[in-house]
């Protein structure tokens, strides 16, 4: 374990902070699992393909923000930025149904959809969610939006399960 520290300037502040300290993971899948994992990427690649990349980092960035992980979290804000996302629409992602003039409806839908793929209180996604979707993207777009937010929840289970550490992640480091 390591302890992160950073240099303040301000004056009502100490010069140097003590953070928790930083915790191990305490699985290492990728290395007891590797076809899994193989698996996994060929399956996120797929997915992904076809769709809008701004759009794909939204959506992993609100299922992240859902499934509470912050491994997943760091990662695709720092692609996010990387990609040309704004601060502020990433900021807003947490309250975008209070944020809407921040997004396109075609980004709306998506996020009403992966809410609704993600968080399946209800045991199903309802109906107006998906027809709103399905106005916005055709049905092969549709398919692989449905497709990415799935393997983003897959891949949020691995990072909140084996409690996968961020802080670590390079932009574009796993692309």
């Amino acid at each position: 374990m390591t302890t992160a520290q950073t240099t303040q300037t301000t004056p009502t502040t100490p010069a140097t902070t003590q953070y928790a300290a930083e915790e191990a993971p305490r699985l290492q899948w990728t290395k007891y699992a590797p076809e899994v994992y193989k698996a996994m990427v060929r399956l996120d690649a797929a997915a992904r393909d076809g769709v809008d990349p701004v759009l794909l980092e939204l959506v992993k960035i609100r299922a992240s923000q859902l499934n509470h992980c912050a491994f997943c979290l760091d990662m695709h804000t720092k692609d996010a930025l990387a990609a040309g996302e704004s601060v502020e629409r990433i900021i807003q992602l947490s309250a975008w149904e209070e944020s809407r003039h921040f997004y396109t409806e075609k980004e709306l839908a998506a996020l009403a959809l992966t809410e609704a793929v993600t968080v399946l209180t209800d045991g199903f996604v309802p109906d107006a969610v998906f027809e709103t979707a399905a106005r916005h993207f055709d049905e092969g777009e549709l398919t692989r939006l449905i497709a990415a937010i799935t393997v983003i929840n897959a891949w949020n289970r691995f990072g909140v399960a084996c409690r996968l550490t961020p802080g670590h992640y390079t932009a574009g480091q796993y692309k």
